[in-house]
């Protein structure tokens, strides 16, 4: 992979945001959505085709990046569940090293109070209230979440504090790039700018909303047959695309998806612009990626939290010093492998010894453009699951399982749409065997389904019980720093309630 060898080692600009479904980028064979400046970062780079989470909601895939570590061994199951600065970090490991370690934006740990390894934190994101989701760890039963309504409600152009805040990060990165960026150091810098675009309220600048005829947007597929009766008990609860009054109205919601993807896209080469203007491109490896996807009403759902390929696949570019231009790379890869990467990347080898972790350098992965052999892991314990949620990708096939449920099988070579389920007839035994194989080889999938319900049931108690966390209320998203929680109890949100 090796294409320039600098003579020190480079740096490393990670970019992050929330949310974003991998499908709604230009280089990703959009039709529609403009991502002009991640286009020429792919370009110049090496495109991971087949990126997953390691879960699809927010606080425990960012716990699965910073730790290197699945969900089942690092225990942040859920958004009320964060990283805690325990287990160490690759930041913890850099900064120990020596190495400038630097955060700007949403980081969604447990407070900003945790050592999550950073030597410095510029304003972070972490759980709301210090408390998180509380209602997501109510699993049985699953309550109705009300506060959903606001996705459907909170649409079209406009202004959001969210994207006050994207505008804050991009200023405060590119402001960092040029006091400190070109600063000489014995070891080189790590960034780690992390953005909310595209994440809901789907309400985008009216410059890039205006950049969407929604009447031009086609809608989006609708599911073969029936839901899955998981999926089906996920979407009871959060119940997104009822409080839908019309097509039209999903199309404005879908057109603001597009034009927040496009703000972030603007952001981005804001940054990129920057790191070219101190002198920094050609010794700063850049690594773009997503915690997550979004549903963004394929089959009727919205939001993340399954395990198909819109909600649990995420774009994923790097480019610089050492990365072939103009590559794709299909071997399926995820978020644990970005632990080593990020070590490779700034000149350190394999973790310390005796810790074992389930990822390997991107750099490595990228030597050969397609391992048929290799597994991407996922699982989904947080709010809506009425069980625990397994996915594995190996070559073209991705197994679904669900703890007491009937797993999912797709070829996604074959149905990239995911519309076949090849697990239904018993047409295809034998594989379903080998993925059950798999998955044991990785975790017991109902003793970890018992293990994280246990610790999300004695989180509930801390909370005075479910009552008490019901009555509290919750929120429709995570304040930004600085700005007030505001809670809604159901009658409020039945009502039609928002967080502004």
């Amino acid at each position: 992979m090796a294409v320039n060898s600098p003579t020190q080692s480079p740096n490393l600009l990670i970019i992050m945001n929330d949310e974003h479904n991998k499908k709604m980028l230009g280089c990703n064979g959009h039709p529609m959505v403009r991502t002009p400046n991640l286009d020429r970062l792919a370009a110049r780079g090496t495109v991971f085709g087949n990126a997953y989470t390691n879960s699809p909601i927010c606080v425990p895939a960012r716990a699965a990046l910073a730790t290197g570590r699945y969900v089942h061994d690092n225990r942040c199951w859920d958004n009320a569940i964060a990283y805690d600065g325990n287990p160490p970090s690759w930041a913890h490991y850099l900064r120990d090293a020596g190495h400038e370690v630097v955060s700007i934006g949403k980081l969604h740990y447990a407070s900003e109070q945790v050592d999550g390894g950073f030597s410095e934190q510029i304003i972070p994101m972490h759980i709301e209230a210090g408390v998180g989701d509380l209602y997501g760890l109510i699993r049985n039963p699953l309550p109705v979440r009300y506060q959903s309504r606001d996705l459907a409600h909170s649409i079209g152009p406009g202004e959001s504090t969210y994207i006050e805040y994207d505008r804050d990060i991009t200023a405060r990165t590119v402001q960092w790039l040029q006091d400190h960026g070109k600063a000489r150091r014995e070891r080189p810098w790590v960034l780690f700018t992390s953005f909310i675009a595209p994440h809901s309220p789907l309400i985008a600048p009216p410059e890039y909303y205006a950049l969407y005829d929604p009447d031009a947007i086609p809608m989006p597929k609708r599911a073969a047959r029936s839901l899955h009766p998981w999926v089906q008990q996920w979407d009871d609860c959060y119940r997104f695309d009822s409080y839908f009054e019309s097509d039209a109205q999903r199309r404005i919601a879908i057109a603001s998806y597009f034009g927040l993807c496009s703000f972030m896209d603007a952001n981005v080469g804001r940054i990129l612009n920057a790191l070219e203007a101190q002198g920094l491109a050609e010794n700063t490896v850049v690594l773009f990626l997503s915690d997550h996807g979004d549903n963004m009403g394929a089959r009727g759902l919205w939001g993340k939290s399954t395990m198909y390929e819109e909600s649990a696949a995420v774009p994923l570019i790097m480019a610089g010093p050492r990365v072939r231009p103009g590559a794709r790379v299909d071997t399926p890869v995820s978020l644990v492998d970005c632990y080593p990467t990020i070590l490779d990347a700034v000149g350190h080898g394999a973790p310390a010894a005796g810790t074992a972790l389930p990822g390997r350098s991107l750099f490595d992965i990228a030597s050969n453009p397609y391992d048929a052999q290799r597994v991407a892991f996922s699982e989904y314990h947080a709010a809506g699951s009425v069980s625990g949620a397994y996915m594995l990708r190996r070559g073209n096939l991705k197994y679904i399982h669900y703890t007491h449920y009937r797993p999912e099988l797709f070829n996604l070579r074959d149905d990239p749409e995911e519309l076949d389920d090849l697990a239904l007839g018993g047409r295809h035994e034998p594989e379903l065997e080998v993925f059950r194989g798999l998955l044991s080889g990785i975790c017991d999938p109902e003793r970890t389904d018992a293990a994280a319900k246990a610790d999300q049931e004695a989180l509930i108690e801390r909370h005075g019980g479910v009552q008490a966390i019901v009555a509290r209320g919750g929120s429709s998203y995570t304040p930004i720093p600085g700005e007030e929680v505001r809670l809604m109890g159901n009658e409020e949100s039945a009502a039609g309630g928002r967080q502004s």
